[in-house]
């Protein structure tokens, strides 16, 4: 970090890893801790909140009403919705999701039967997404058959507002972007989906390249280094600084055993990829992984991070806790130490109650409660 990056010549001297963020408060202020934070912290030691499946729009009413007739308890789960992409970083998220679909030839979606349900003669899609709809490329819907409708319908496109809004504001702290790669079984009348293979994979973090820069990316390749592995790698808390994680992106590939094996390939760790995937805690390529249950996983979730390893976790699920108001889900999540806590509730749905998920006094992020509490005194990362 560049000295000039001090305020203070307190600050200037510090020099790494004595002092907290208290006393560089102490010794010249504000600036002073900040510079401080991104001189001492890691991408790991942060901790921020994100949104579960961030692209996804509220069903229209007839059609939710019409997805409830046949599935009232699974439709329950699908009651909610997102502000578009930027507005969400506007508020504070750090962590986005995006469910992406193979569509190679482009148009595989254009008729989806949960809107052609409600008598629907052309495709729900007004003229300029219907567009992108039939170019070729990954688009990004929760359920292809039934909830689909987003607020950036191909994947270039979420990762584009991304970017700009990244553009606009270079300082901001690292956003992670998670990737299902989905190609599950679908509803009645829909158009099957294509299987993720190899070759899905490469033209995925094609798409990523084609939108940002390779300085704008954190990939396995930069935080493995000169270590022989990522495992080993991350151990070693090699993970770039604050300041040199700022203004970046880092994409997470949150899938099944069988979907990750195809993505690594026969590669050691995972050279060359764009993605860090989940991945069990003793592969060579460990780096990230997805514990989404903090109540079942509290002791993995804590001794993971502890280890060096980036770990996503969920505040709540499929609408539960914000129609109950029950916050020990939420609650266990900010004291495992998971980075990433995602949330269908960063603002509260008034017609369940009041139920949220933000940290204490509205701070964006704030030091890892597992690894960096002692040593930030309680003071927001931003």
């Amino acid at each position: 970090m560049s000295a000039a990056l001090f305020s203070h010549s307190a600050c200037a001297a510090d020099n790494g890893c004595d002092l907290s963020a208290a006393n560089a408060a102490k010794a010249g202020g504000e600036a002073c801790t900040r510079a401080w934070m991104d001189h001492n912290l890691r991408l790991n030691d942060v901790q921020v909140i994100g949104t579960h499946n961030s692209y996804k729009l509220h069903m229209p009413p007839e059609e939710f009403a019409a997805h409830k007739a046949h599935d009232a308890h699974g439709a329950d789960g699908l009651d909610y919705g997102h502000r578009p992409l930027r507005e969400q970083l506007d508020l504070g998220i750090r962590q986005l999701e995006l469910d992406v679909w193979d569509d190679p030839e482009g148009g595989r979606w254009l008729h989806p039967p949960g809107a052609l349900r409600q008598g629907y003669a052309t495709p729900p899609w007004p003229p300029a997404q219907a567009a992108l709809m039939a170019k070729p490329g990954f688009k990004v819907m929760h359920l292809a058959d039934i909830d689909f409708r987003s607020n950036c319908v191909t994947f270039v496109a979420c990762l584009s507002a991304i970017r700009t809004w990244s553009a606009a504001y270079p300082r901001h702290l690292p956003i992670m972007i998670l990737i299902n790669a989905k190609d599950g079984k679908l509803g009645p009348g829909s158009v099957p989906a294509l299987k993720f293979d190899t070759a899905a994979f490469d033209r995925l973090d094609a798409e990523i390249r084609s939108v940002f820069k390779p300085a704008q990316l954190i990939t396995p390749d930069e935080v493995q280094g000169k270590y022989p592995t990522l495992r080993e790698a991350v151990h070693a808390n090699n993970w770039p600084s604050l300041g040199r994680a700022r203004g970046r992106v880092l994409f997470v590939l949150d899938e099944s055993d069988d979907k990750v094996a195809l993505y690594r390939g026969t590669r050691a760790s995972l050279e060359g990829r764009a993605m860090f995937p989940t991945i069990k805690e003793d592969s060579p390529a460990a780096g990230y992984i997805t514990l989404n249950d903090p109540l079942a996983d509290t002791a993995r979730i804590h001794a993971d991070v502890a280890a060096g390893l980036l770990v996503r976790t969920r505040a709540d699920a499929d609408t539960v806790e914000a129609r109950s108001g029950d916050t020990k889900r939420r609650d266990t999540a900010f004291a495992s130490g998971a980075q990433y806590i995602s949330t269908d509730y960063f603002e509260p749905d008034s017609r369940f109650g009041s139920y949220r998920v933000r940290f204490d006094g509205g701070a964006i992020a704030r030091c890892n409660p597992v690894r960096a509490a002692e040593k930030c005194a309680g003071i927001p990362i931003e």
